[in-house]
C-alpha cells in the first residue's frame, strides 16, 4: 500500500483538539489514527470513551503491563503502526530498557513476574487466530488476577483488535515519534505500510 486508504484529516477543529490533548500524556502526540475516525466525529468519541475506560486502572494491571500487552496483540496481528504505539507508550508509563527488548522473550525473562507472564500468555493466545485460550490459561490466569482484573486485559486485548485493524486496512501514516520508537525498541522493524 503506497498510500492511505483514507488520509487523516489535518484540521483546526475545537472538538478535533481536544481529542488531541487526551493523547499527548499517552504518546505525546494525537495518533494519526484519530484524526482520521474523526472524518464521522461520532467513531473517534466513542473510540476515546471506549480508550479512557479500557485503560483505567482498577485493580493492579498496571498502565505499564497495559501497554506491553496491547503491544503483544498488535504484534500478534502484525500491525506495524500499533506495534510503535504501544511499545512508545509502554516506555512513558515505566516500562525500563530490558523490559522493551525482552518482551517477546518474557517467558525467559527475568524482567518479569510470573503474575505479568501468564498476562502475556493470556495475551497472546487472545489475540491468536483462532482463539487460543483454553483451561489451562484460564487456571493459570485466575491464579494470579480477579475477574476486574482479566475484564481489563481483555478490553485492551479487544480495543487493539479494533485498532489493528483500522490502522492496518487504512495504512494509517505513523507520526515521527512512534517511528522512533519502533526504530529504537522492535526487531525486524520495517514499517512500510505505514509511511507515506
Amino acid at each position: 500500500m503506497s498510500n492511505p486508504l483514507v488520509k487523516p484529516l489535518n484540521s483546526e477543529d475545537k472538538e478535533l483538539k481536544k481529542l488531541i490533548q487526551f493523547y499527548d500524556e499517552t504518546l505525546g502526540f494525537c495518533p494519526n489514527s484519530i484524526k482520521t475516525m474523526f472524518i464521522r466525529p461520532q467513531i473517534a468519541y466513542a473510540f476515546i470513551n471506549l480508550n479512557k475506560a479500557v485503560m483505567e486502572n482498577q485493580g493492579e494491571l498496571s498502565s505499564k503491563v497495559k501497554r506491553l500487552i496491547g503491544y503483544l496483540t498488535s504484534t500478534v496481528s502484525g500491525c506495524k503502526y500499533c506495534q510503535a504505539h504501544t511499545i512508545r507508550a509502554a516506555e512513558r508509563y515505566g516500562s525500563n530498557n530490558k523490559q522493551l527488548n525482552e518482551i517477546w522473550d518474557f517467558r525467559e525473562s527475568s524482567a518479569f513476574t510470573e503474575k505479568e507472564k501468564i498476562a502475556f500468555e493470556f495475551t497472546i493466545a487472545a489475540s491468536s487466530i483462532p482463539n487460543q485460550v483454553d483451561d489451562e490459561i484460564s487456571s493459570k490466569l485466575r491464579e494470579y488476577w480477579d475477574d476486574g482484573e482479566i475484564v481489563e486485559m481483555l478490553g485492551v486485548i479487544s480495543l487493539f483488535g479494533f485498532l489493528n485493524r483500522w490502522n492496518d486496512s487504512m495504512g494509517t501514516p505513523i507520526e515521527e515519534g512512534a517511528l522512533e520508537s519502533g526504530n529504537k525498541f522492535i526487531k525486524n522493524w520495517n514499517p512500510k505500510k505505514h509511511i507515506s
